[in-house]
C-alpha cells in the first residue's frame, strides 16, 4: 500500500541560488521550454543530462511556491510543474505537509522557518542554517524532535560513496583538504558536511589564514588530524576533496549536483514520514559552530576553539 502524497511547499529565491528550481524539478520533473525563460542554463543543462526515470521522490510533490516576486514564482511554477503560487508564504500553512526553505541567505531563515516549525510542520532549511548562536539555540529543539533538517546536499555526494566505505583502509588520517568556490559562510558548509559524512572526527578549533587572498581555514580535528578548507572566491565550479592517510591517499572531484540533491530530498521526505532525524542533530550543531568559529577567527586572526560536547552555544575561545 502506498503512502498519501506529501505536499511540499518551496520558499525561494535568494541571490545566485537556484535551489528552488533544482529541488522542485528533481521532485516534480520540468518543462524545458518554460525552464529556459527563468534563465538558469547551468541547472537546465544537468537536468537534461538525466534519464527521465531519475526524476521524482516517491509519494512527494511540490504543490506550492512563494518567492518575493509573483511573476518569478509563476515562472518557476510553470517550469517545475508546481500547481500553486502564493502571494505570502504564510498562506501555505494548512495547505502543505512540509516545507523546503530553499534560500541560502541565512539571515532570513529564522523569520521564514519559525511560523511553520511552530505549527508542527517539518521544514528543510537550505545551508547554512544560521550563523547566530541565539538562533541556533532556538532551532535546536526542532532538530532534536525531527521537525527540522538542514545540511548541504554534498553530504550525500555519490563521488565519495566508496570513500565512506573504505576510509578504514586509509589508516591514520593525517590531512583532509577541501576546495570550494565563493565564501566560507555559504560554501564552506558544503565540504564540512561532506567530511562529516565520512568520519566521526569533528573540529575542536579553527584558525583562519589572515595572509590568504581568500577564506582559508585550518580545522584541528578531535582525532589529531587536520582539515584544511579553502573557499577560493569567484572562480568556476570547484568542489574537490583530498584525503591523506598513512596507508592510502585519494582525490575526489564532486560534480553530480543532481544525485546529491535527489538523495538529500529523499532523506528529508523519509524524515517527514518517520519523524526520525535524517542528520544527527549534533552534526548540524557542529557544522554551524564550525562556521561561526571560522568567521570569528577570520575577524580576529586568532585560533578559535570550540566545545561541542555540551550546550548549544558555540562556546568559542581564542588563543
Amino acid at each position: 500500500m502506498g503512502y498519501l502524497v506529501i505536499r511540499l511547499g518551496v520558499i525561494g529565491l535568494s541571490n545566485e541560488n537556484g535551489h528552488p528550481l533544482s529541488f522542485s524539478a528533481i521532485i516534480n520533473g520540468y518543462d524545458a521550454t518554460a525552464f529556459r525563460s527563468v534563465n538558469w542554463p547551468a541547472i537546465l543543462q544537468y537536468l537534461e543530462e538525466r534519464d527521465p526515470a531519475e526524476f521524482g521522490v516517491p509519494d512527494a510533490q511540490v504543490s506550492h511556491i512563494w518567492t518575493q516576486d509573483r511573476k518569478l514564482s509563476d515562472a518557476i511554477a510553470k517550469a517545475c510543474r508546481i500547481g500553486c503560487s502564493v502571494d505570502r508564504y504564510e498562506e501555505m500553512l494548512g495547505q502543505i505537509d512540509a516545507l523546503l526553505l530553499a534560500r541560502d541567505d541565512h539571515e532570513k531563515h529564522m523569520e521564514m522557518a519559525m511560523p511553520f516549525l511552530k505549527s508542527g510542520m517539518p521544514v528543510f532549511v537550505d545551508k547554512p542554517l544560521t550563523l547566530s548562536a541565539d538562533e541556533l539555540r532556538s532551532f535546536s529543539p526542532y532538530l532534536e524532535n525531527g521537525k527540522l533538517m538542514s545540511c548541504s546536499g554534498l553530504r550525500y555526494a555519490r563521488e565519495i560513496d566508496g570513500l565512506r566505505k573504505l576510509l578504514p583502509d586509509y589508516g591514520e588520517i593525517r590531512l583532509i583538504r577541501g576546495v570550494v568556490p565563493n565564501d566560507w559562510e555559504k560554501y564552506g558548509v558544503h565540504m564540512i558536511d561532506a567530511v562529516f559524512s565520512l568520519t566521526r572526527a569533528r573540529p575542536v578549533a579553527v584558525t583562519a589564514n589572515k595572509r590568504a587572498r581568500h577564506d582559508s581555514m585550518m580545522m584541528e580535528m578531535d582525532d589529531g588530524s587536520i582539515f584544511q578548507l579553502d573557499a577560493l572566491g569567484r572562480i568556476g565550479k570547484t568542489f574537490h576533496l583530498d584525503v591523506y592517510g598513512a596507508q592510502k591517499q585519494s582525490r575526489h572531484e564532486i560534480i553530480d549536483n543532481f544525485s546529491a540533491f535527489s538523495r538529500c530530498l529523499k532523506h528529508f521526505v523519509r524524515q517527514v514520514r518517520t519523524g526520525e532525524p535524517a542528520v544527527a542533530p549534533s552534526d548540524t550543531l557542529a557544522s554551524m559552530k564550525t562556521l561561526m568559529a571560522g568567521v570569528s577567527s577570520r575577524g580576529s586572526g586568532l585560533r578559535v576553539a570550540l566545545e561541542h560536547a555540551r550546550g548549544l552555544a558555540p562556546s568559542l575561545s581564542t588563543s
